[in-house]
């Protein structure tokens, strides 16, 4: 009997274990997924718009709803990335139905049922429902094509039915947001004082010569900034520097590339289809099934491989070629001779100058500075060093290089029927004016209307499952042997290959870290509430490449720290102590600029600017100071100021010649142009306005 007494105990005691190991397990479970606590909180909670609490439950079922739609209109299930723009969208969905509909009840904005019959079938049809039922082919729309369909309506899926009562509730949101902008557009107004204010800006004129001495001529390492300065000029300018929850890391990269196996692998099999492409009875099927890299069976010029299109002349009708390496693909073509497209391609480079305002006199300047860089040019300067210096497209870091085009409407027509009325290569001998400004233009390859037959295999180099082990291998090793900041910075100095890259103030609902895209588990650990200062992270997998992370820095919204801004802040107060210094050095600044310059030494500069304005003015080495601007303009012809500190440097000014700008009877243009500039941004006003006015708290970065 004691025997069975005794298991008896301990069945009991083993019943209660399991019990509470299960009650355990099943409140653990809803902690960890963020849903519940054992005491009851928040941990529902999604956001709050307006006082009005967002459930994470009735998030996900808009979030459910609008994922839905997408994968009607696509046929494909959202990537993750896709589900970053959904959950977005449903997010703004919640803000307008919400906030903006408190705004259109106070005004009492409505969409009325006929009106929505008049936009999806009456006299003022939606452009969105234009758009819907407009024939690709014909480019034509027939409203009979809707009445049509809506007859039929009960007759659809009700996926479909449900998909156009979301339409149609979306026109009705977009018309109420339209009524909304519109009236707070009319409210949009400038007075004559503004516009007379604009066109004098504009148009006023002065020359001046000055001083300029850089803060970079002093070094940054000869000037001590401390923490009770750095926290003086935060105290003094909190408007600028505001607080945000944030964090910073440091990280380095473990790179997932190719093995010498991988690539002598994978050189054998191009090989072997090198064979198989020749002896293909249908090359152009054996190159579509075969390849990881699709390209057209006809190329232009411009669309082939480089390393192909440079071994072009070598190649003869019915040759193999390859392999070519282009990255990480190697190539390989079979040559099927060549036919004539209808429409030309060639290869062009630019610099283009914009003006600095849509007015005459700025277009005519733009164009004597275009002229100027032409006549340059034909001097024998280096187009490319001038493009780099000049361009404001973004070509100009490739030295004005726009790679291939075709005639078919890629460029702006001007610059079209310009560069290709040019018959071979070289400069154009004037400037070409369009909407985007004055372009110099120099033909590099030719205009050619052939096109290449080339069957083309292209196999990419992947790393195998041993080459990412082993790469894994080496990141658990690093993070396991470097578990706070020291041990990880000693362990990057111990591997020359390592680079530190550094991320700061990084917003919690981020998805990305510097170039490290879909980092969103990255950041995740480094707002984890675990996550302590200076502690190491895991290995991250981030597609190709495996990342170590130390977290250096935490930041908080109500309490803005010098730490939050250190290397911002840092800057400002050393350029101030940097203008004291100078100015110091300067004196009185007596005598010509050119002898001050002479006796302050190294890093002193004079120079003169022409025709300078208030609205745009650009003082050469010292750039856009609004400081200096203001002393040229606000002081009288002939008179000089004190050395003060600008944005760049330390300058000494003096006004040479001030034009007033010439009297008009009329500012209605300039008023109109600052009506239209308040105007197009209406709608970013408005609701950037209603989301300050909701005070949004947004805690989805919790959840996902």
């Amino acid at each position: 009997m004691s025997l069975i007494n005794k298991i008896r105990e301990r069945s009991g005691i083993a019943v209660a274990i399991v019990a509470i190991s299960l009650i355990l397990f099943i409140v653990g479970s809803d902690l960890m997924m963020g849903q519940n606590s054992l005491f009851g909180g928040n941990s529902q909670k999604v956001g709050e718009i307006s006082g009005q609490s967002i459930d994470y439950q009735d998030f996900n079922l808009k979030v459910d709803q609008l994922r839905s739609e997408y994968e009607q209109q696509t046929g494909r299930a959202p990537a993750e990335q896709d589900m970053i723009q959904i959950r977005e969208q449903a997010w703004n969905q919640l803000i307008f139905d919400i906030a903006y509909q408190e705004e259109f009840d106070k005004l009492g904005l409505k969409v009325s049922p006929d009106e929505l019959v008049d936009m999806v079938q009456g006299k003022n049809i939606s452009p969105a429902v234009r758009q819907a039922f407009t024939n690709p082919q014909t480019g034509v729309f027939d409203k009979n094509q809707i009445i049509s369909y809506l007859k039929g309506m009960r007759n659809l899926p009700p996926q479909q039915q449900a998909a156009w009562a979301s339409f149609e509730k979306n026109l009705s949101s977009d018309r109420l947001r339209e009524k909304y902008e519109n009236l707070m557009r009319l409210s949009v107004f400038a007075t004559s004082a503004e516009a007379k204010k604009e066109y004098d800006a504009q148009n006023s004129k002065a020359d001046v010569k000055f001083l300029f001495v850089p803060y970079y001529t002093i070094n940054d390492t000869t000037v001590k900034v401390t923490d009770s300065q750095l926290k003086d000029y935060l105290d003094k300018h909190k408007d600028e520097y505001p607080g945000a929850d944030s964090r910073s890391m440091q990280y380095v990269t473990f790179s997932v590339v190719p093995s010498k196996e991988d690539s002598a692998s994978l050189y054998d099999e191009i090989k072997s289809l090198a064979r198989g492409l020749g002896a293909a009875k249908n090359d152009s099927s054996f190159a579509i099934v075969n390849s990881d890299v699709r390209l057209p069976l006809y190329m232009t010029t411009g669309e082939i491989p480089e390393q192909i299109r440079t071994s072009l002349g070598t190649f003869a009708p019915g040759g193999v070629y390859g392999p070519f390496r282009e990255a990480s693909t190697y190539f390989i073509v079979k040559y099927g001779g060549t036919k004539k497209d209808t429409s030309y391609t060639l290869r062009a480079s630019h610099i283009l100058i914009r003006p600095t305002a849509q007015t005459d006199s700025a277009k005519a300047q733009a164009r004597r500075r275009a002229e100027d860089i032409l006549k340059q040019i034909q001097g024998g300067a280096s187009f490319e060093a001038l493009a780099q210096a000049n361009s404001a497209d973004g070509s100009a870091q490739q030295g004005g290089d726009l790679g291939y085009f075709k005639d078919n409407g890629q460029m702006v027509k001007p610059f079209e029927q310009a560069v290709f009325a040019h018959s071979g290569t070289g400069l154009l001998p004037k400037v070409v004016e369009t909407d985007f400004g004055f372009h110099i233009i120099k033909v590099t390859e030719a205009k050619t209307n052939t096109l290449y037959r080339l069957a083309t295999v292209g196999k990419t180099i992947t790393p195998s499952q041993v080459t990412r082990d082993e790469v894994l291998r080496k990141a658990d090793q690093f993070a396991s042997e470097a578990r706070t900041k020291d041990e990880f910075m000693a362990k990057v100095k111990e591997d020359k290959s390592l680079v530190v890259a550094t991320a700061d103030r990084i917003p919690e609902s981020a998805n990305t870290v510097n170039a490290l895209t879909d980092a969103r588990q990255l950041v995740r650990w480094a707002f984890d509430d675990k996550t302590d200062l200076n502690a190491v992270s895991e290995p991250f997998d981030l597609g190709e490449q495996y990342v170590v992370a130390v977290l250096t820095g935490k930041s908080d919204k109500k309490n803005v720290s010098v730490d939050d801004y250190r290397q911002e802040l840092t800057a400002k107060v050393r350029n101030e102590l940097k203008a004291e210094q100078i100015i110091s050095k300067l004196g009185s600044a007596s005598g010509t600029l050119e002898a001050i310059a002479q006796k302050y030494g190294s890093g002193a500069l004079v120079e003169d600017v022409t025709d300078v304005n208030l609205a745009t003015g650009f003082l050469r080495s010292a750039g856009v100071d609004p400081v200096a601007l203001g002393k040229a303009f606000g002081q009288k012809a002939g008179k000089r100021s004190k050395p003060f500190a600008g944005e760049a440097g330390v300058l000494v000014l003096e006004t040479t010649r001030v034009t007033p700008a010439p009297a008009v009877a009329d500012y209605t243009v300039y008023k109109n142009m600052l009506q239209q500039n308040v105007s197009s941004r209406t709608g970013f006003y408005i609701n950037e306005a209603i989301k300050e006015s909701a005070k949004i708290e947004d805690r989805r970065a919790k959840f996902f």
